[in-house]
Order: C-alpha cells, then structure tokens, then sequence
C-alpha cells in the first residue's frame, strides 16, 4: 500500500482536511482550548543539589512534567541537531522514501507517517524519523541519513549530551523517592538503558483547528527529553484542562513517562500531552526517549511497597508492556 506523507498532502495546495484527519467534535483544538495564566514548572540545573532534588520530585509527582535551563548542552548543538533534521526534510520525496519504515512488519525504525488509527479511524497530521542512538550495540546506522552528510557526528555529539543529562535526571528523581541515586538507573537497564530519537514533523495544516499532530497520549518510555523549534503546539494535561507549553529557547522539554510511573508506584506521573498543528509555519521536535531494554522487567520498587502502599501495577517485560500499549490492551 502506498502511504500518503502528510508533508506530500500540505505542499499540494491542500484547501480542505481529507475526511481521514479531521477530529470528533470533543477531540478538536478548536473546542478543547488551553486554560490561560497556567505555566509548567521551569527547572534550572545550576540550583544547589538539595533545591534540585525537591524541584524534579514536585515537577514530576504534580505536573509529570517540566522543562530545563541551564543543562550544559551548547545551544549551537542544538541548533546543529534542528538544522540537519530539517535538511532530510528538505530532501526529494524519492529520497526521503528509500529510508521508509514498515511498523506491521515490526520494522519501526526510518522515515513513517502516524498510520496508527484510534478507535474513531483518524490520522495524526505527522511525518516523523525514528532511530535508536543507543546503545552502541544496538543501533542500525544504515537506517540514519546519508544526507546531510554531518547528520551522524551531530547525533553523535547530541546522544553524548543526553546520557549525560539522563544521569543527572535519574540520580535526582531517585533521590526524590528517598532512593540511592543508581535506583532507577540499574532497574531500567543501567548502561543497557536505550536512547531513541525521534524527529516530529508537522507541516502547515489547512484547518488546524480540526486536526491534532499527535493524539492525547502518554509516553510509554521512562523519561522523553525533547526540543522543539520555534512554532509553538505541545500542550500537557493538568488539573482538567490543557496548558500551552510555550517555548523557552534551549530549554529541555522533560516528560515523565509510564515506565517511571510504575516503578514509583504511582508516585511520579506519566503525563498525558498532545500537539497542534499550525496553519502557516512548520512544527518540528526532536524528542529522545528513554527506554529500558526489551528484556528488562519493570514493576513497582520493592523499597517503595509496605502494608499501607501495595503494588499498583504488574511486574512485567518492557516488551510486553509495549505489545500491550500498541494494541491498547490492560496492563
């Protein structure tokens, strides 16, 4: 079958949204607005240890999220990592093509749309590029872009950045459960622990007021650390309602992911979030998830379960618990 690219359908002149993306009544931007006056939590990594610790542990436990200043990463390299994934791109859709995924063939890895249908038949308004960058072992780089031909070293160089804020993260969202600082770190796979990229692209949309670029959802990884461009569109549930996210220049978007969520036993919360789509301008993101193996088992932590706090959730293998959320099955 060949798949329409949403990036295809927007520079064809596209007046009107096909049938396919336009949202129920109740899901569409336009009747689901964000409440004003409400912002996320903003972390910087430059307050004393003890400060951080209670920041990332309210952020995490109340919200699911927040975002990060003052982390150390260069902003030239980030602005290296949004220039080379907006060139593949900007690349001939014939190119573009011979990087193409297959996920009903388990190949998930290359250049896809969101084909994902929910219960009501609709597609997500997304292009995206998928790659793991860690471990070593396990990443495919005939799978990353040839062109632009600095697209390796800047993903190289980026990866490095995001262990290292990884680390920085787990120690602190240890230490809020009362927990030694390698906790989380060791149960989600210690140096085994997996990185994996993903290039949103959400080109100009007709009538965004219709369309979502990504479904309320959460992530199933144990954190997702993200940078978007310029266009704003992520907004986080909180409360009842949805907040615009409005962006920060260089900041780090971290959202707690299920895998957190369980092994705190609740405790730290996977946020629910979705993005919009813009009429005029295109959105990107770049968001690195990060993922425990598909071997490692994740259940509530044992230190965190007494008499008055049992376990809230199953113990099983991560690739179980993906198989289940693929298929919207119970946990």
């Amino acid at each position: 079958m060949e798949i329409e690219r949403v990036q295809v359908l927007s520079k064809g002149g596209l007046q009107e949204l096909p049938l396919q993306f336009i949202r129920s009544i109740h899901e569409r931007p336009g009747n689901t607005i964000a409440i004003e006056g409400v912002t996320v939590p903003v972390i910087s990594l430059s307050q004393p240890h003890d400060v951080l610790v209670n920041d990332v542990f309210k952020a995490s436990s109340e919200w699911g999220f927040f975002m990060v200043i003052d982390h150390g990463i260069p902003s030239s390299l980030i602005q290296q990592l949004q220039e080379v994934g907006q060139e593949f791109f900007e690349l001939p859709q014939e190119e573009k093509e011979s990087y193409a995924n297959d996920p009903s063939r388990g190949k998930f890895e290359g250049y896809g749309t969101k084909m994902t249908k929910n219960h009501e038949e609709k597609i997500e308004w997304i292009d995206y590029f998928f790659h793991l960058v860690a471990p070593t072992s396990r990443v495919n780089y005939d799978i990353w872009p040839k062109y632009p031909p600095p697209y390796r070293e800047v993903n190289e160089k980026y990866k490095e950045e995001m262990l290292r804020i990884t680390d920085e993260l787990l120690k602190l969202l240890s230490k809020g459960l009362g927990l030694e600082e390698k906790t989380l770190k060791s149960h989600l796979g210690g140096e085994d622990i997996e990185l994996e990229m993903k290039i949103n692209m959400y080109p100009p949309c007709p009538q965004p007021e219709l369309a979502l670029g990504v479904e309320p959802h959460t992530d199933m990884s144990a954190l997702t650390i993200l940078v978007p461009n310029h266009i704003p569109g992520l907004q986080v549930w909180k409360d009842g309602n949805w907040v615009a996210v409005h962006n920060l220049p260089n900041a780090l978007l971290v959202h707690v992911g299920d895998q957190l969520q369980v092994l705190s036993n609740g405790k730290y919360k996977s946020v629910l979030h979705r993005s919009l789509v813009n009429k005029e301008s295109t959105r990107m993101s770049w968001a690195v998830f990060i993922a425990p193996p598909h071997e490692a088992l994740i259940g509530p932590l044992p230190q965190l379960l007494d008499d008055k706090n049992p376990p809230k959730y199953t113990t099983k293998t991560y690739a179980e618990y993906r198989i289940r959320k693929f298929n919207k099955l119970p946990q």
